[in-house]
């Protein structure tokens, strides 16, 4: 029976694919630090482990104890806008803290590394992005992404660590962190609406994106350590039909059957136009489940309302405050 580390196990993606590792038969180990995940979203029959992946003791002496067949690392601070004034925070946590999972897995012989990195790494290239591009992040938290995969690459070449690299974009659905103001605005959107808040939307709403159900990702991914073809790969995942954030407003009403008013904040420095082409994910993979925005939203609603509104606090360590938006000022 393999076992399997999923950093980041008790956030949103991480939690999916935790159950999703159990249902094929993986022992599996959940490391989380609950800075944005909850404890309470893991799978009992999965071991949880609260730490952090920055402690390359607690990393070193998992991978000792536990001996894993595979890891599955999804802990970052994915916020990608407030990246840019929070850099040092960024790169110790995507970055260095990732090299502390890559050495481990090198030293113990892992048989495959699946990485999350982010659409973020193309940065305002031309959609559909397609992973013959030559990436050009404009945000920290895709340079530190971008970074993490040519690390890979490089201990691949030097170690033969096999890895597969995962482009996912715009994800939500159950288990989505509701209090983070920063990232996941689906999430946004629908505890401001349980709080009786306005919408808030940067700019005029016209950015597209193509929002993606996590229940018709999770399982491609965690089948990516199983398929030899996929090793050395970096596939796009998600979803293909691009949706305003205008149009995500009137969706999120429908969903919640609540009926918000919105407003417009400051543009902010954000990529206008992001969405990927999938074409290769399903040559290997097979063809992609694509739920429908309104059917993904029918389904995380449920969820959302049951947990309740969350609080949002502010970041509480601004490395530059010039340019932020004044938004994200105010706790």
């Amino acid at each position: 029976m393999p076992t399997s580390l999923v950093t980041g196990g008790a956030g949103f993606m991480g939690a999916h694919l935790v159950k999703e590792l159990l249902a094929m038969g993986h022992q599996v180990v959940a490391l989380d630090d609950l800075s944005g995940g909850f404890a309470d979203q893991v799978d009992p029959r999965a071991t949880f482990v609260q730490g952090s992946i920055n402690d390359h003791e607690l990393v070193d002496r998992l991978f000792a104890e536990h001996q894993f067949t595979y890891v599955y690392h999804l802990a970052a601070y994915a916020a990608e806008g407030l990246s840019h004034f929070i850099r040092r925070f960024n790169y110790q946590n995507n970055l260095i803290g990732s090299i502390n999972l890559i050495n481990a897995s090198v030293r113990h012989e892992v048989k495959c590394f699946v990485f999350t990195s982010s659409i973020a790494v193309y940065g305002a290239l031309k959609p559909p992005m397609r992973e013959d591009m030559r990436p050009v992040p404009e945000d920290p938290y895709g340079v530190a992404k971008l970074a993490v995969e040519l690390d890979l690459y490089a201990a691949h070449h030097m170690f033969g660590l096999n890895y597969v690299v995962f482009r996912p974009h715009n994800v939500y659905g159950e288990y989505q962190n509701l209090g983070d103001r920063y990232r996941n605005v689906v999430g946004i959107f629908m505890n401001q609406l349980m709080q009786g808040l306005p919408l808030t939307v940067f700019g005029d709403g016209q950015q597209q994106r193509a929002f993606t159900y996590i229940g018709d990702i999770a399982p491609i991914m965690a089948r990516a350590a199983l398929t030899p073809e996929a090793y050395g790969e970096v596939f796009n995942v998600g979803a293909d039909r691009p949706y305003t954030v205008n149009e995500l407003v009137v969706a999120v009403q429908d969903a919640m059957g609540i009926k918000g008013t919105v407003k417009n904040l400051e543009a902010r420095n954000e990529v206008v136009f992001a969405f990927s082409d999938h074409s290769k994910v399903e040559r290997v993979f097979g063809k992609q489940q694509e739920t429908t925005l309104e059917e993904g939203l029918q389904r995380m609603a449920p969820w959302a309302k049951a947990t309740g509104a969350r609080k949002s606090g502010s970041f509480g360590n601004i490395e530059i405050e010039r340019g932020l938006p004044p938004s994200w000022r105010d706790a």
